[in-house]
């Protein structure tokens, strides 16, 4: 009997192991958090597929599916099986239609435990969605949120509270972008499903904490946009400021930025910069222009931090006022400690 479930039925289970069987580009685009990617089809024979199924007819598109998956089901069934040991195979694929239903089927006549997820990913990401448009702000932990000018640490602080053992909710990390145009160098940002998916599975591992940290972003984080209960909570949240000296910022700027390849970095840098340079004064302009010449970055960055980032800072601060702690970032684990041990004993400030 094929043994069905809905991820809602599935998600607080201990026991399984997350197959997709999609092709490889539909498990890149977008994937349940965790999950293995064994495909039934890879992405040309996905497609060939596709192609019959519009240009001849659907029974021929099942045919040809049937050929190709026939040779290849011993040895998925055998990769599922060895992935998932003595756990059971959560197999999912787009709509949980033959794709899953097929190898479930036969991992069952194997002996092998399996379950197939009802409605595939689609049915979960619909799930994540429905889950993140009626959370409410008090449906999360208390916020305390970490302001501070570009440069100052604030990413960097974040994760080495979290080494501590401190709830933490990196929505740089999740979005796999730092949140400026200079964001996405070196990363490849995520997109909407996909950050939507780790962003409710983090919530769910700090359901229950009394407080939870995170940094004073935008709205919209590079290619991800924040749900609109996580910013509505940034506003009853305890603020907390970090300050460093201009010095320790470009210095961290030029370390976060850092890429083996510098080419690639120069050309990343262009890119950015071009995006913003209308927004600067001319005398600015022209001077980035020669310190890109020379690539020059430490006095470039002191300028664009002090002339073009930081005013756009204390601008964008008048919404939330004055933060209660004002915390000293030059040294960043002396500023863990602190804030672990005197700021919020008890999730507020001591």
């Amino acid at each position: 009997m094929l043994v069905e479930a809905t991820y809602k039925e599935l998600k607080d289970r201990q026991d399984l192991t997350w197959i997709d069987v999609r092709s490889e580009s539909e498990f890149t685009e977008s994937s349940i958090p965790g999950a293995i990617n064994i495909p039934l089809f890879n992405n040309e024979e996905r497609a060939q597929i596709g192609t019959v199924y519009k240009q001849v007819n659907p029974v021929q598109a099942r045919w040809l599916g049937l050929g190709i998956a026939s040779r290849k089901l011993p040895e998925i069934v055998k990769q599922i099986a060895d992935e998932a040991a003595d756990r059971v195979a959560a197999i999912y694929c787009w709509r949980g239609g033959m794709r899953s239903r097929s190898v479930v089927t036969v991992l069952e006549l194997m002996g092998i435990r399996a379950v197939r997820l009802t409605g595939g990913y689609r049915g979960y990401r619909q799930y994540v969605t429905e889950r993140l448009a009626t959370m409410a702000p008090t449906d999360i932990p208390p916020l305390i949120v970490i302001h501070g000018m570009t440069g100052v640490g604030k990413t960097t602080l974040l994760r080495r509270l979290a080494d501590l053992g401190e709830p933490v909710l990196d929505l740089e990390r999740l979005a796999r972008h730092r949140g400026s145009v200079f964001g996405g160098i070196g990363l490849k940002p995520a997109n909407q499903r996909q950050f939507d998916a780790v962003l409710l599975e983090t919530l769910e591992v700090v359901r229950g904490r009394p407080y939870l940290m995170m940094e004073a972003e935008s709205k919209r984080i590079g290619h991800a946009t924040m749900p609109d209960f996580l910013y509505e909570a940034k506003r009853t949240a305890l603020h907390v400021e970090l300050a460093a000296p201009l010095t320790v910022r470009v210095q961290r700027t030029l370390e976060q930025y850092a890429l083996a390849d510098g080419e690639a970095l120069h050309q990343a840098v262009e890119r950015a910069i071009a995006f913003i340079q209308n927004r600067f004064s001319p005398d600015l302009r022209k001077r980035v222009a020669e310190w890109m010449k020379m690539r020059a970055y430490a006095p470039m960055i002191a300028a664009l931090l002090e002339e073009y980032y930081d005013p756009r800072y204390q601008h964008a601060q008048g919404e939330y006022g004055r933060p209660e702690v004002v915390v000293d970032a030059t040294d960043l684990d002396r500023a863990a400690a602190y804030l672990c041990e005197q700021v919020w004993q008890s999730g507020r400030p001591s």
